[in-house]
């Protein structure tokens, strides 16, 4: 049973308190709990443990195949065909019940299975302090009043009130999206700071980069933000993807259909005089005709063709349906570190007093230029080697490429070095290094003294501000107006100066460091936007697809970017503050109105996302911290990044993007849309066929006469499985392989609640089937009267009928497959698809075996049929094609072109 800790319903606001209030409210000391008081804390307050989401297990992922409204519809026609002992019909039908639910099995447990080796945020063992003395414990076990020693490369175990620090820096990025290591500190802080800002704060799941501290915890399990935020997944109500709906409707509609008319078919058999028998018998022919069988196989290869090609991009999918939901994406919500940008601090502005010098190159790739048209390059040249000198960072080159090691902000000096080639290692050598400063969160300044045989300098880097009070002989206006300059250009800037002192000089400390200095020049870098995002935000603009960031980084940052990559125009970036401020109408203008979203917590993500739902958008989220899973599990596309990506974000998501490229999603959407556009060709060439089918049913039960007490039925239930099965997916699954439309990213996205049914796709299916039923029957018909004049016998001549009805079927269903290719285009290449060729000729072998192969006559009761039958059934089957063209030509000539889209506006 979980106990609820009133400590924590006391206080919230532990940031705001001095250290011997936190002490007091928590009835601990700086020392740390007795061993017998945090044994009984624990027992009263419970283990410090997030509640663990169920596993995903075998049965979990196949029930979800299971769990589908088609696969209803066809375990109730192996019921209804067992009732009325047919017991090859049932068996054919759960057949396919049984491939569909393999088919999607394998391919989610792939996908569990590739993700199934992530791990906890929360670490096994944490250094705490108990009476005074240091000791290892389980980090289940901490509880709240502990005191908590942190040092680099910990990960936190529980929220912390921060007491004592040196140099503590610490990687929130999975809690608040921060793109930098945060400088921690001491001293309280005013109530309203949010908890990005809260830097007497160590939070649980980040990360300590540099220096040492100690903290009290003041928050255990799902009391912690990570707790809160775990807690607020748990919550979330995830969405079914549009085909998914779309899908459940139809569904709904044929199961309640087949019910009426199969019922109604019974009934007037019956009192047309039919045997109960055969009245059962048309009525369950009814029912086969007109379930699509191999529509669930049909979607789910095609999404799982989709996959295979999604995961060549980079892109891994979670769960099938995400693939088509892909398509109907209108919105993206990205965020920006790692995902629009490299994620590798890049020197991109270098000032010295002579002028300004611009870098080129991004990232960790040592190539690059310097421009410039004033900046001496011995200026240039000094500014870079004191830079590297004052740095803890290095590069090591492996077969793998740059392995840096180090602070990214040192790393990036250190790369800038290398394109002017400078390198790190000669200049230590040359410049032996004999003490160090090391930056701090209070100082905000690095001092190294290094000598050379001829002379020796102490070189200082850091915040402009606290260098330029130790510099002498400068025109600070002019600087800090620089400085200014490149901080509006989303610049982080440091200063970087030098002092030269006497030989005799071994160590240094701040007494060395307070004035004297001859500044060299300011860096200005950044973490770049990726090269190729440019092409894919231009490629979402085209396709309709509005682009939002939501970041956690700070407004100035954001907006630098935002503007940069064109997302950010004339609107203004709205921060967390703001949005904590907002009504429901101002948000739902904000979010219509407004691009970069800076500071957001994870309420307001996951609010972001539900109101852009209301507007009708369907949405789709990236993320990568723990703050990030409960958006993406809300999003109608959930996409978690799989190099930085924590565990909790990708079981959240629905898409995880290998290379954590927003390119990637680009690619996906235009993939996604591809898939849709394939089911809906699948879709097109399936239901002519079943209607088709039901109609010649509905036709021989209502109209056709009995001959010498047999029905004259054009196909037996069993030959009717043979077209929906074996024929139509045969035939249906090389639209899954058809290439994307020539428009494919040039079209905006489809509604979320448009229908798949549409006017375009009901004419053309019961045209189609109209023309389908119509000729079959007049085949059959010719046939069998054609046998009886013979003087064949009723039960022949019936099945020599019944063979070429299922031919011509057949043989309209080849040539209506070309229409099929294309809806918008007629010049789509005839041959840019060969497996629609290897699907026809697999059909025409297989039915050249249903007619000609003794133990296929036996198991379909079909018979031989010689040229010229099977010359006038082709005759008559393409009669579909002039048919179909004149179809085109009309809706093409008499209306303004309307694509099988309903499309959203994009915002």
């Amino acid at each position: 049973m979980e106990r609820k800790n009133p400590i924590f319903q006391q206080q919230k606001l532990w940031h705001a308190l001095e250290k011997e209030e936190v002490c007091h409210q928590l009835n601990t000391s700086l020392s740390g709990l007795e061993e017998k008081e945090a044994q009984k804390r624990l027992q009263e307050f419970g283990p410090n443990l997030l509640r663990q989401a169920h596993e995903e297990t075998l049965l979990r992922i196949l029930w979800r195949q299971l769990h589908n409204p088609i696969v209803y519809v066809l375990l109730f026609s192996t019921a209804m065909a067992l009732l009325l002992g047919k017991i090859a019909d049932s068996l054919v039908v759960f057949t396919v019940v049984v491939l569909n639910t393999i088919i999607g099995f394998i391919q989610e447990y792939r996908a569990h299975t590739t993700l199934k080796a992530l791990t906890s945020l929360i670490p096994h063992k944490t250094m705490v302090l108990r009476a005074g003395h240091t000791k290892s414990i389980h980090s289940s076990h901490i509880v709240p009043g502990d005191v908590v020693v942190l040092e680099a490369g910990d990960r936190v175990s529980a929220d912390l009130r921060l007491f004592s620090i040196k140099n503590l820096q610490c990687d929130e990025s999975t809690l608040t999206g921060e793109s930098l290591p945060v400088d921690k500190r001491i001293e309280k802080l005013s109530a309203e700071v949010p908890v990005a800002d809260q830097k007497c704060m160590a939070f649980n799941g980040t990360y300590i980069t540099a220096g040492v501290g100690l903290g009290i915890v003041v928050a255990t399990g799902l009391e912690t933000e990570f707790g809160k935020i775990s807690t607020l997944i748990e919550h979330v109500t995830p969405l079914e993807t549009p085909m998914t709906g779309t899908i459940k409707k139809i569904a709904r509609g044929i199961t309640w259909g087949i019910l009426i008319v199969s019922f109604a078919l019974f009934l007037i058999g019956r009192l047309r005089g039919s045997s109960l028998f055969d009245a059962g018998l048309a009525a369950i022919a009814l029912t086969v005709a007109a379930i699509p069988e191999g529509l669930p196989a049909i979607i789910t290869i095609t999404s799982a063709i989709g996959v295979r090609r999604m995961a060549r991009k980079q892109a891994i999918i979670r769960q099938l349906p995400a693939v088509e939901a892909l398509g109907s994406t209108s919105v993206i919500c990205t965020d920006k570190t790692g995902t629009l940008t490299c994620n590798e601090m890049t020197v991109q502005k270098l000032w010295t007093p002579s002028g300004s010098s611009f870098v080129s190159g991004i990232g960790y790739n040592l190539e690059g230029t310097f421009s410039s048209e004033s900046a001496d390059q011995k200026e240039i040249f000094e500014l870079l080697k004191a830079a590297i000198l004052c740095n803890e960072a290095s590069l090591n080159e492996t077969r793998g490429g740059i392995a840096p090691i180090g602070d990214p902000t040192e790393i990036a000096l250190i790369v800038c070095g290398r394109k002017r080639g400078l390198l790190e290692n000669e200049l230590r050598e040359e410049w032996t290094r004999k003490d160090i400063i090391p930056f701090t969160s209070e100082k905000k300044i690095m001092a190294t003294l290094n000598a050379s045989t001829a002379e020796q300098y102490i070189f200082v880097k850091g915040a402009p501000e606290e260098i330029l009070a130790i510099c002498s002989d400068i025109n600070s206006c002019l600087i800090e107006e620089q400085v200014l300059v490149m901080a509006k250009e989303g610049l982080r800037v440091l200063a970087v100066a030098r002092k030269k002192v006497e030989s005799s000089l071994s160590l240094i400390d701040e007494t060395n460091i307070k004035t004297g200095f001859t500044l060299l020049g300011l860096t200005g870098m950044i973490d770049p936007p990726r090269e190729e995002v440019y092409k894919a935000l231009q490629a979402c603009r085209e396709a309709g697809v509005t682009v939002k960031m939501v970041t956690g980084d700070h407004p100035i940052t954001a907006e630098a970017i935002g503007r940069h990559l064109g997302i950010l125009q004339e609107t203004k970036v709205v921060t967390g503050m703001d949005l904590a401020k907002f009504n429901a109408a101002e948000w739902k203008r904000a979010v219509k109105e407004a691009h970069v979203f800076a500071r957001v917590s994870p309420e307001h993500k996951l609010r972001l996302v539900e109101v852009l739902q209301e507007l009708g958008h369907v949405v789709a989220m990236t993320g990568d911290g723990v703050n990030d899973a409960p958006a993406l599990k809300r999003a109608d596309i959930g996409i978690a990044m799989g190099i930085k990506g924590t565990a909790v974000a990708k079981e959240a998501s629905d898409m995880v993007l290998a290379d954590d490229n927003f390119a990637s999603i680009q690619t996906a959407v235009e993939e996604g849309r591809r898939v849709y556009d394939n089911l809906i060709k699948s879709l097109a060439f399936i239901l002519p066929t079943s209607l088709g089918q039901s109609l010649v049913v509905l036709f021989v039960v209502l109209f056709f006469p009995f001959h010498e007490g047999i029905l004259l039925q054009p196909m037996s239930p069993v030959q009717i499985l043979w077209v929906n099965l074996v024929v139509a997916v045969a035939l249906s699954l090389p639209l899954a392989f058809e290439s994307a439309e020539p428009d494919i990213m040039k079209r905006p996205p489809r509604k979320k609640n448009a229908s798949i049914l549409n006017s375009f796709l009901l004419i053309k299916t019961l045209l189609v089937a109209v023309v389908m039923a119509m000729g079959t029957i007049g085949l059959f018909l010719w046939e069998y009267k054609a046998e009886i004049r013979k003087g064949t016998a009723p039960e022949m001549a019936l099945s020599e009928a019944q063979t070429i009805a299922v031919t011509a079927l057949i043989l309209f269903q080849v040539f209506y497959l070309f229409n099929c290719r294309s809806f918008r285009f007629s010049s789509t290449h005839f041959f840019s698809n060969p497996t629609i060729f290897i699907g026809v000729g697999a059909v025409l072998l297989a039915q050249a075996a249903f007619i000609y192969l003794p133990f296929m006559n036996y198991l379909f009761k079909s018979s031989n049929l010689d040229t010229e039958e099977l010359l006038f059934s082709t005759l008559i089957t393409f009669l579909i094609v002039p048919v179909i063209l004149f179809e085109n030509f009309i809706r093409k000539k008499f209306q303004k072109f309307h694509h099988h889209y309903s499309t959203t506006k994009p915002l």
